[in-house]
């Protein structure tokens, strides 16, 4: 017997779908394992890989009917979409409960995305001011290049968004917790002044993680991941995706991606997927050893300060007690001694990694001032409390006892 043809393969679970959803039904470490399944007639149990650029037609009739309107399932052109890829869509939209989502090459490519497609030149558009360097590269220079008026915030501060949204603003930016200082918007507040305007709210949720992530209950239209970092994990590859309205999805920001190339490799959609079985195991664990760390350094004679959201020093620790289950994988310190004093820390780590990333099975520090940072000049880090002796510790998967040990005896060092 011939195999079914590509469009019959994988419509196993639900009837017009194409996709096996568990959402509704179990929880959400459940479904990072299952939600999204698309079987062959080969009834793999590790999700098949896709690696084509094309797919086949039985007829020009039918290929014809697919670019005039393609059925769920049904393919054209890897940067179009790809089995591998909806199933990683699938899968993760279903996770933060959003209608649809879109992968891209890289979480950069899917901030980017997320804007240019709904923006035009004369629109305007509100930003939180505390962003990753290339986040603030595209709203300060990017946007302005074609035409977009941009307006930067004290992001904390509810006061300065209800000033800045006019009546002609289009969209607004923002790190639900931003990076590297951790500080936290008021979303259901800033959505609030949004939406009274009609503006969309496009919240980049990076180190909020989709395990604890509430930003579409608290009223966000669009969210942004970066998936190289928690949802891989594990260094191994780039990637991002958009979510939000399945109007928006594909009636906006498809069209764009699909035409300006940023979609996301299936080898790469393949990695993502195995990264999210775990997803929810490795983040809870590398939480609860952030926080234990985090709490361990608070007084030590080298340490100015440590922010972390769940600590009680931290200004808007009532805040993200009540949007965050836990603190997140991430905190920040202040070195006293500025950044010679940074340096010796960094290099006196036996187990902690020097390293830009975060989200890691491993532990990384980062020294932001220097490198992710270092584009902005002193003077606007410095607005942005990304002094000289601040160091960002993104906690991954290893004993926290021995994390804590080596972070105690680096601090000694000198």
């Amino acid at each position: 017997m011939d195999p079914p043809a590509l469009g019959a393969v994988g419509v196993l679970f639900c009837a017009g779908t194409g996709a096996r959803t568990m959402a509704n039904k179990w929880g959400a470490r459940t479904g990072l394992v299952h939600d999204g399944t698309r079987r062959s007639q080969y009834g793999e149990m590790a999700e098949a890989l896709y690696l084509t650029q094309g797919f086949a037609y039985d007829s020009a009739e039918q290929a014809e009917a697919r670019f005039v309107n393609a059925n769920e399932d049904e393919y054209i052109y890897a940067r179009y979409g790809n089995p591998t890829v909806r199933i990683f869509e699938d899968r993760i939209a279903a996770l933060e409960g959003a209608e649809d989502a879109f992968a891209t090459a890289s979480g950069m490519a899917a901030v980017n995305a997320s804007l240019m497609s709904m923006l035009k030149a004369g629109d305007h558009v509100v930003s939180s001011r505390a962003l990753f360097g290339s986040c603030l590269y595209i709203v300060e220079e990017l946007l302005p290049r074609f035409g977009v008026e941009v307006t930067l915030v004290d992001g904390a501060d509810t006061s300065q968004w209800k000033e800045a949204v006019r009546p002609d603003t289009e969209a607004v930016f923002l790190e639900s917790l931003s990076n590297p200082t951790l500080e936290l918007v008021d979303l259901e507040a800033v959505s609030g002044i949004a939406r009274a305007v009609g503006a969309r709210v496009i919240v980049d949720n990076v180190f909020m993680t989709p395990i604890y992530s509430n930003a579409l209950r608290l009223g966000a239209d669009i969210v942004v991941y970066s998936a190289t970092k928690h949802i891989d994990g594990q260094g191994r590859c780039l990637g991002g995706v958009v979510m939000g309205s399945r109007e928006y999805i594909r009636g906006t920001l498809e069209p764009y991606l699909k035409h300006t190339g940023g979609a996301v490799s299936p080898f790469n959609a393949w990695i993502l997927l195995k990264g999210l079985e775990t997803l929810d195991l490795r983040v809870r664990a590398m939480s609860a050893s952030a926080l234990k760390i985090a709490r361990e350094l608070q007084g030590h004679a080298r340490v100015a300060k440590v922010i972390y959201p769940h600590l009680t020093s931290h200004p808007q620790h009532r805040l993200a007690r009540s949007v965050m289950e836990q603190g997140g994988t991430v905190f920040s310190l202040e070195i006293r001694g500025g950044q010679a004093a940074a340096f010796q820390v960094l290099n006196a780590l036996d187990i902690f990694t020097i390293s830009n990333n975060l989200g890691d099975a491993k532990s990384i520090v980062t020294h932001p001032a220097t490198t992710t940072h270092q584009r902005l000049g002193e003077e606007r880090r410095a607005l942005l409390g990304i002094t000289p002796g601040l160091v960002r510790v993104s906690v991954g998967i290893e004993d926290a006892d021995d994390l804590l040990r080596d972070f105690l005896q680096a601090l000694n060092v000198g």
